[in-house]
């Protein structure tokens, strides 16, 4: 072999070394990459569930509103028609004397 292949190849090494180290550093990062996207992933999961949870609240204290303000509409429609009967009460008795 003469003095230029000699050259070549030892520059080739330092190459393909260089490239196995890239790639080695690549790996070592596409690794941290997956593991933090997966992460990520949980955390979405999670605030999924978290904001299903707090429609399912939210779904539940509108019904509650809704049914609290029927009682109250319905013991104020109650008492105006209990004043109604004593007022029609009233007049019979009047009528009837």
């Amino acid at each position: 072999m003469t003095e230029d292949h000699k050259r070549l190849l030892a520059v080739l090494d330092v190459r393909v070394r260089d490239l196995i180290a890239f790639c080695d550093k690549q790996k070592v990062k596409i690794n941290g990459l997956e593991s933090a996207l997966a992460q990520k992933e949980s955390e979405l999961q999670q605030a999924i569930r978290k904001i299903e949870e707090l429609n399912a609240k939210c779904d539940n204290m509108l019904t509650a509103r809704v049914i609290s303000v029927n009682e109250g509409e319905m013991k104020s429609a109650r008492m105006r028609l209990s004043k109604l009967v004593r007022e029609v009460d009233k007049c019979i008795a009047l009528l009837n004397e």
